[in-house]
């Protein structure tokens, strides 16, 4: 049984079992079919029945969209429009019975304590699916966010510190030695700190801002040694840092991305990457122009859309991604607000 097909048949099961329960605690179930015209059970019926398409509404559509992205007054008040509303069909869609035709009065309509008990008791209901759809969601995103994680790390030190990348800039480093270059040590020191920094930080959840861009600085400096003067590589970080934390490796497949296939050697090859940091958000910008390359051997890593699907789960609303593919270039614009 797949994932997908157990998670369908626990929905339907705990949907049945969710709607039994004014069935199995009627005070008229020993009376079978006939409760099925009792006012007090259609009504009690009526509201769970309510209840449960309710809970898919805001476990699917008013959590995600509204209470993750931290829209909390229109969460409320939308949270409580649908209150009304359904106190409102529960209680006028069963008609009260008709006691007009029979020659005892008709029994007296209470109010106070009565109505205020059935509002709580709608209530309390209420505000128990509203919670346990909060907690299921937030569950469900804990546990997506953390195999997210996971895979980010096992992808990274597969693909970014992988055997090819290591081959390519080892030769780079062998070059220098043999030349006696003075840039040998410092480029011996920038791969073993890029190797450092994915295995000791990729697995947390938020890393110092300036380990980051460090990390993406050192790896565009490599990438620039291996190309040398075959491309035209621009980077430029403006802003302060200090004290900022971000995601892990959120930012490198862009970069990644642009060096993968935005270098050949017989053409004029452009790479520009500029961070920009105010205040509490970082603007990404990383553009390359399209040359023919042959298909990258150290492919795989997170992957654009991977990242794509990463930033929904650890910024959701709080990050603006744009992606410009044109015949003669590709542009990323990746805003985010710490």
């Amino acid at each position: 049984m797949t994932s997908r097909t157990r998670q369908i048949l626990t929905h339907v099961l705990g949907g049945l079992a969710f709607l039994s329960v004014p069935v199995l605690f009627s005070p008229d179930f020993d009376t079978a079919l006939d409760m099925l015209h009792v006012r007090g059970f259609q009504q009690d019926f009526l509201r769970y029945l309510v209840l449960l398409v309710f809970f898919y509404f805001n476990f699917y559509v008013l959590v995600p969209k509204l209470l993750i992205t931290r829209r909390y007054v229109l969460f409320v008040a939308i949270e409580l429009v649908c209150f009304a509303a359904i106190v409102f069909l529960v209680e006028s869609a069963v008609p009260a019975p008709d006691f007009s035709d029979r020659p005892i009065p008709a029994p007296p309509h209470h109010h106070g304590n009565f109505d205020l008990f059935r509002l709580n008791h709608h209530l309390f209901q209420f505000l128990v699916v509203v919670l346990f759809s909060i907690m299921l969601k937030m569950t469900s995103r804990l546990r997506k966010v953390e195999r997210e994680r996971v895979n980010a790390e096992l992808s990274y030190l597969k693909a970014q510190i992988n055997p090819h990348f290591l081959f390519n800039t080892l030769n780079s480093i062998y070059s220098l030695a043999i030349d006696h270059s003075e840039k040998t040590a410092p480029t011996i020191v920038k791969l073993s700190g890029m190797m450092r920094y994915v295995m000791a930080e990729a697995g947390k959840d938020f890393v110092p801002l300036e380990k980051e861009i460090s990390y993406l600085s050192d790896y565009i400096e490599l990438q620039r040694m291996r190309a040398g003067e075959a491309v035209s590589v621009s980077y430029n970080v403006s802003g302060d840092p200090t004290g900022k934390k971000i995601a892990p490796l959120v930012l490198i497949a862009f970069i990644e991305n642009a060096f993968k296939y935005g270098v050949n050697a017989e053409e004029d090859s452009v790479i520009k990457v500029q961070i920009d940091i105010h205040g509490s958000q970082i603007h990404l910008v990383v553009f390359n122009n399209k040359v023919k390359v042959r298909k990258p051997i150290d492919g795989g890593g997170l992957g654009v859309e991977n990242t794509r699907a990463r930033l929904e789960l650890v910024y959701p609303g709080r990050h603006v991604l744009t992606i410009s593919d044109n015949p003669r270039d590709f542009l990323v614009s990746l805003i985010i607000k710490l």
